[in-house]
């Protein structure tokens, strides 16, 4: 990347990654300007940050804020769940790129957020992704806590890889539950979180019928996907999450996903006696 050009505009959804990525940015020196997106981004942690609030579709507020603080580059980070197209507030800018709009609609979450990059572009932005900012929170590769994945945890992480590759093309989720060779779950629209819940749920009800600690949650980017936009990440949440699954442990691919809190995600893994493994994607 060579030397900071310039502040940087870092468009957040929800969860703790955006301040992880900005925090990373504003220690290699650069300045950074948040655009916390209302409803999603935590209104208390962007206090620490210059910012402008701005509501999903406010694209003329956006470009007009970013212009003034002199930003070029772009990073899109943080949880935000598909709108509906009704959701939008959508201002003067966005209405009259109305028909490009609806049409970002009509497929999956690839062609919408690649639709939303090259409307930005055209402005004159730069669109980047938050490893080419802060490669400090990509996964490395290996074991990142005390436990190991067993022979059978590792058949189900080659499984759950495969399944992602296969499905990639389709724009389905990029997170993938195995137990024993047994697929349990393939994130959806509903995100990592409420994946896990499910599988929770189907534990309780016996429709999960291997025993505890049997089972595996792994995360990769799709085949194809352009890494710039929405990289697999997890969190103390997502470890909690894994805990009351039931599952044994956690496989992110390695160089392609963010983990926020790296040391408090590891403590989880080892209070619970889960593993935590970085590891190269299918067919590397």
């Amino acid at each position: 990347m060579g030397a900071p050009r310039g502040p940087l505009a870092l468009i957040c959804g929800g969860g703790s990654i955006p301040l992880v990525v900005a925090e990373a940015v504003r220690r290699s020196g650069r300045r950074v300007v948040l655009f916390p997106l209302r409803g999603w981004a935590d209104p208390n942690a962007v206090e620490a940050f210059p910012h402008h609030w701005v509501h999903l579709g406010q694209l003329g507020r956006f470009f007009a804020c970013a212009r003034q603080e002199g930003c070029r580059d772009v990073v899109l980070i943080g949880t935000l769940l598909r709108p509906s197209i009704i959701d939008l507030r959508l201002d003067w800018t966005a209405l009259r790129l109305l028909p490009r709009v609806l049409a970002m609609f009509r497929g999956g979450d690839d062609r919408l957020i690649g639709s939303a990059a090259r409307i930005l572009e055209e402005r004159g932005f730069r669109l980047l992704g938050a490893h080419e900012v802060a490669p400090e929170i990509l996964v490395p590769s290996g074991p990142l806590a005390t436990k190991r994945p067993s022979v059978r945890d590792q058949g189900d992480i080659d499984k759950a890889l495969a399944v992602i590759q296969a499905l990639g093309p389709h724009d389905v989720g990029q997170a993938v539950v195995v137990a024993d060779g047994y697929v349990v779950a393939v994130e959806a629209a509903e995100g990592t979180d409420a994946m896990l819940a499910r599988v929770a749920e189907l534990r309780r009800i016996g429709r999960l019928k291997t025993p505890a600690g049997v089972g595996v949650l792994v995360k990769a980017p799709k085949p194809g996907q352009d890494r710039r936009f929405d990289l697999p990440s997890i969190g103390p949440r997502t470890m909690e999450g894994v805990a009351a699954a039931g599952l044994a442990g956690v496989a992110v691919m390695a160089g392609a996903s963010i983990m926020a809190d790296p040391g408090a995600v590891a403590a989880l893994a080892d209070e619970n006696s889960l593993f935590l493994i970085g590891v190269a994607g299918a067919g590397a």
